[in-house]
């Protein structure tokens, strides 16, 4: 891979999308330039690729030298119904997946590439030429709304606020009825094992067990509507991390009987929650006993979604809806960052730390434009 300097304060510096891989251990941004490749923790350019034309989903494959590229911006790279597999080692197109849309969303794992269209998910298997396994039908998703681990694959359901989770080795499908509006943003643990998801009133965030369907969890991110942006596990599984329009970055504990033996410490109050003694009163308000965050902070949100003079919406077809915002990536149990993309794109690190009160903090600890402009 091509590793040069950071891009030009002169060069097209908008970011149209940002996602992180599957140990989050480096994220990529599409640019109406190229690509660029960054550490995670350190927010260091580890690599680029300048195609002097836009990439509007890029997403990499484990630490290999295969991505997965969607032509988007002013002028795409590759025409936006194609899914491409890039080898960037040899600099070239390695595979080629045409279909009768614009793709949505692509995602990598268990050897299959998932291509996300409008109103359907195809998986195919990673091998010249691909091979369609599946094919699977869902309700209209603008977003590209999918996630992968090595396991499973999560997607929106045929039905309004359902979710189908697909055993990759079997095909296998289980209809998980997560929430009565439409889903805003879902996300699969490490290990495929958990699974969360929001609808887009954002202010419940519900935990299933991928084993069983069954759900383990239900957690409040607030009162009032709001945009999710990210969901994201820990690397354990034992905490959730939650962003918003809001421009808050929520962290919960998550009540896992994995955990049974590890006492929660202090930051959620022992069992008095969030509103202490009114949580258990009874015919109170179901929001006095909800399981809240255990902390949280503010987070920069940025520019509000006009790249190269364009307003993106939900008909608009860039690779991207719009301009990603507080994508976050889990470092290790203790640290996060959270990545944004547009025109202000920015790179915040948070550390969570135990403060004098004896409950648990979020702290920022810092941040940068990374891509120096």
């Amino acid at each position: 891979m091509n590793v040069r300097p950071p891009l030009e304060p002169s060069s097209p510096t908008a970011v149209l999308s940002v996602s992180f891989n599957h140990d989050a251990t480096c994220f990529s941004v599409g640019l109406e330039s190229g690509i660029c490749i960054f550490h995670t923790k350190s927010c260091l350019l580890k690599a680029s690729r300048d195609f002097n034309a836009g990439i509007g989903l890029v997403q990499m494959m484990g630490t290999s030298n295969y991505l997965a590229l969607v032509g988007g911006g002013r002028s795409p790279k590759f025409a936006m119904n194609k899914a491409i597999i890039w080898d960037d080692m040899k600099g070239k197109v390695a595979l080629d997946i045409a279909a009768l849309s614009s793709v949505r969303g692509i995602q990598l794992g268990g050897g299959h590439i998932a291509v996300v269209l409008q109103n359907s998910v195809r998986v195919y298997t990673f091998a010249k030429p691909p091979v369609l396994r599946h094919v699977y039908e869902t309700a209209d998703n603008h977003a590209g709304l999918c996630c992968i681990s090595e396991t499973r694959l999560a997607f929106p359901g045929r039905t309004t606020g359902q979710i189908q989770l697909v055993e990759i080795a079997t095909g296998n499908v289980s209809i998980i009825p997560a929430h009565s509006s439409a889903l805003k943003a879902i996300r699969l643990s490490a290990d495929g094992e958990l699974l969360a998801s929001a609808s887009e009133t954002g202010t419940l965030i519900r935990v299933y067990s991928a084993a069983n369907c069954a759900k383990i969890a239900e957690l409040r991110r607030g009162i009032d509507p709001a945009t999710i942006f990210s969901l994201a596990f820990s690397p354990s599984g034992r905490l959730l991390a939650c962003t918003s329009d809001k421009a808050t970055l929520h962290i919960f504990d998550l009540p896992l009987q994995k955990r049974a033996s590890v006492q929660s410490t202090a930051g959620n109050d022992g069992d008095t929650g969030k509103w202490g003694i009114l949580g258990r009163i009874p015919l109170m308000p179901r929001v006095f006993s909800d399981v809240y965050s255990f902390t949280s902070a503010p987070f920069e949100v940025g520019d509000e979604g006009m790249i190269g003079g364009i307003t993106f919406s939900e008909g608009t077809t860039l690779g991207t809806i719009r301009p990603s915002k507080g994508i976050i990536g889990w470092i290790n149990e203790d640290s996060l960052v959270v990545v944004g993309a547009g025109r202000d794109a920015r790179w915040e690190k948070f550390v969570i730390v135990d403060g004098e009160d004896g409950k648990r903090h979020c702290v920022r600890e810092g941040w940068k434009r990374y891509l120096g402009n």
